[in-house]
């Protein structure tokens, strides 16, 4: 794309990711609570008081208020602009990757499911069933209209949502195996029945081969963190700690980079495949 049309789409798509980063402040705070997500408008948590449409700017209306209510003066968490912030950055992302196509708008919406169930996650150690059950829906949604988008056909659609639903079977087969795996090792229960409930949801967006890399990513980088917040005095040995971040952020480096990181590990520990995989198009 030219530079001089680029430039203000970025801007434009920027501004629409934090306004949905703003609306997935409210469900972080709101779903756990039991709360309308629409009803009353944004308000303080503390005094309750309304906020008016100047305070409610995305990222920008808490650096007017200097990070205080306008009307009690306690302080307003930093989350706030920092969520509504890496959802701009993480919309811009998946455009200037996919471009104008259904793949940036799925995508938009995978991530933002992602980065809720992560954040309540961190804050309930739970996953909700709803935002669980109603992502793995979207998902199958997506893969049919990404399989008609690309082919024109029904076959394609049916082929596409095969993909997802494999996905989701080995979603819930690999964390119900790694969570048994991880009992059995520990001699406690590992993982809550949310995070297989989160890896079906990924699997019907992602599809089986995408899955198993966002899996081995997540365990990965769970087990170094783990590691190092025990090595630290930061975690007890058999203190809970949520997966759901780490599916999450597996999920996220396979939507932009699982190509280039399956097409890596394949030519160097398995070179004579990859390059039938090449040859064939795979």
């Amino acid at each position: 794309m030219d530079f001089l049309f680029e430039l203000p789409v970025t801007v434009v798509v920027l501004f629409l990711g934090a306004s949905v980063g703003s609306f997935l402040n409210v469900v972080v705070y709101r779903l756990p609570a039991g709360l309308s997500l629409l009803h009353p408008p944004s308000r303080c948590p503390k005094c309750l008081s309304r906020l008016r449409k100047r305070e409610n700017v995305p990222v920008l209306g808490w650096f007017w208020l200097r990070g205080r209510c306008a009307h009690c003066g306690n302080p307003i968490s930093v989350r706030y602009p920092l969520v509504e912030g890496v959802t701009g950055i993480l919309f811009v992302l998946t455009f200037w990757l996919f471009g104008w196509s259904w793949q940036t708008i799925g995508y938009w919406f995978f991530l933002s499911w992602l980065l809720v169930l992560s954040l309540i996650d961190l804050d309930t150690m739970t996953l909700p069933n709803p935002l669980t059950q109603s992502g793995l829906i979207a998902g199958v949604v997506f893969q049919v209209v990404l399989g008609f988008s690309t082919t024109a056909t029904l076959a394609g659609a049916i082929a596409q949502l095969m993909h997802g639903v494999v996905g989701v079977v080995l979603g819930l087969w690999l964390v119900d195996l790694i969570s048994l795996v991880g009992s059995v090792a520990l001699g406690q229960t590992a993982m809550g029945g949310g995070d297989a409930k989160l890896a079906a949801m990924m699997g019907a967006w992602l599809g089986w081969k995408f899955l198993l890399l966002a899996g081995f990513l997540a365990c990965a980088v769970g087990a170094f963190v783990g590691g190092g917040a025990i090595a630290l005095g930061l975690l007890k040995r058999r203190q809970p700690m949520p997966f759901g971040p780490f599916l999450a952020l597996g999920a996220l480096l396979a939507v932009f980079w699982g190509d280039a990181i399956i097409a890596t590990y394949m030519s160097i520990f398995f070179p004579l495949a990859y390059a039938g995989w090449k040859v064939s198009g795979m």
